[in-house]
């Protein structure tokens, strides 16, 4: 559940999406497709283990992903977005928009 500092929008939004790798979730999902755990883990990005756990039950516990286990193997974890989740989309397309943009040597690349 999502711990408030303030009232204030921002605040609160960066509470759930305020770290670098919450933001990379959201999109390896949103554009890439990833669904398990070791799609994350395989990430150029390089997340550890325990940030990565931690992220996800981040998101699962504030509505952004939901959890479910494989039909063909109840050992596999998938996490889809919500609704709440996949309205984020166009906010990260914003994002590396700007990044693509604005830093030299960037591009959107799965989106």
């Amino acid at each position: 559940m999502l711990k408030k500092r303030s009232n204030c929008p921002l605040s609160c939004w960066l509470e759930i999406f305020g770290d670098k790798w919450t933001l990379l979730i959201i999109r390896d999902i949103a554009f890439r497709g990833k669904k398990q755990y070791k799609e994350f883990i395989s990430s150029r990005e390089g997340i550890s283990t325990n940030i990565l756990a931690d992220r996800l039950r981040l998101l699962v516990s504030n509505g952004v992903l939901i959890k479910t286990r494989s039909s063909s193997n109840k050992l596999v974890i998938h996490y889809e977005l919500t609704e709440k989740g996949k309205s984020l989309a166009p906010i990260l397309l914003s994002i590396a928009k700007w990044g693509n943009d604005h830093i030299p040597d960037t591009m959107i690349i799965g989106a």
